[in-house]
C-alpha cells in the first residue's frame, strides 16, 4: 500500500507534468500565432499565462508542505528539490512564449518578411525537448535526460542559421530591418527555451544519480 509520502510525491509529479503541458501548449500557440498571423491566438497565450503562474505557486506550496511535514530523505528529497527548481524554470519558459506572442502581435500588423520555415522547426524541436525532459523527470531517467541535453545543439544550429539569414535580409533591404530584428528576437526566445530545458535535464541527472553535471563538460 502506498505511503502518504508516496501519495504526495505522485501528486507533485502529476502537477509538474500538468504545468509542463500548459507551457508546451503556450509555445505551440505562440508560434502558430506568428506563422498563421493569428493575433487572437497570441492574445490567448498572454491571457493564459496567469494560469501557469498559479501552477508554479501551487508547486511551490506542495514542495514546502512535503519538506516541512514529511521529511523526505535521499532519493525522495532529491525529487522534491528538483521539482521546486523546475517549476520556476517552466514559468520562465512560459514567459518566453509570451514574448513570442507579443512579437506576433507586432508583426501580424505588417507585411510578412519571408515565409516562416526554420522558426516553426525550431519551436517544434524546443517543444519536443521539453516534453522529453518531463517524461525523463516522471520516469527518473537520467539517460533520457542526457539525450535531451545533446539535442540542444540542434536548437543552437537553427538559431545561428536564422540569425545569419535575417542579417542578410537587413543588408539587402534596410526597410525590413525592424521586422527582421523582431524575428531574431523570436529565434532568441526559442533558443533560450532550449537552454532552460537543458537546465531541467541537468537537474534530473542530479535527482537520479546525486551527481551534479551543471557547468561540467562531462555530460556523457
Amino acid at each position: 500500500m502506498p505511503s502518504l509520502l508516496d501519495s504526495d510525491l505522485n501528486q507533485l509529479r502529476d502537477h509538474m507534468l500538468l504545468m509542463g503541458g500548459e507551457v508546451e501548449g503556450a509555445i505551440d500557440r505562440a508560434t502558430r500565432a506568428l506563422v498563421e498571423r493569428d493575433s487572437e491566438l497570441a492574445e490567448r497565450v498572454l491571457a493564459d499565462d496567469d494560469r501557469i503562474d498559479a501552477l508554479e505557486l501551487e508547486a511551490d506550496q506542495t514542495c514546502i508542505r512535503v519538506l516541512a511535514l514529511k521529511s523526505p530523505e535521499a532519493r525522495d528529497l532529491r525529487f522534491v528539490i528538483t521539482a521546486v527548481k523546475i517549476a520556476p524554470i517552466l514559468e520562465r519558459i512560459a514567459d518566453h512564449a509570451c514574448n513570442v506572442a507579443r512579437a506576433a502581435l507586432d508583426l501580424n500588423d505588417e507585411p510578412q518578411l519571408k515565409p516562416y520555415v526554420d522558426l516553426p522547426r525550431m519551436s517544434r524541436l524546443a517543444r519536443e525537448m521539453l516534453r522529453a525532459s518531463l517524461d525523463a523527470f516522471a520516469a527518473s531517467d537520467a539517460t533520457a535526460a542526457r539525450a535531451v541535453i545533446d539535442r540542444d545543439d540542434e536548437v543552437d544550429l537553427l538559431y545561428h542559421k536564422i540569425f545569419h539569414d535575417l542579417l542578410d535580409y537587413m543588408s539587402q533591404d534596410p526597410a525590413a530591418a525592424g521586422r527582421a530584428a523582431r524575428l531574431v528576437l523570436v529565434a532568441k526566445h526559442l533558443e533560450r527555451i532550449g537552454d532552460y530545458v537543458t537546465d531541467i535535464c541537468e537537474m534530473i541527472v542530479f535527482m537520479k544519480e546525486a551527481r551534479v553535471i551543471k557547468h561540467s563538460q562531462l555530460k556523457g
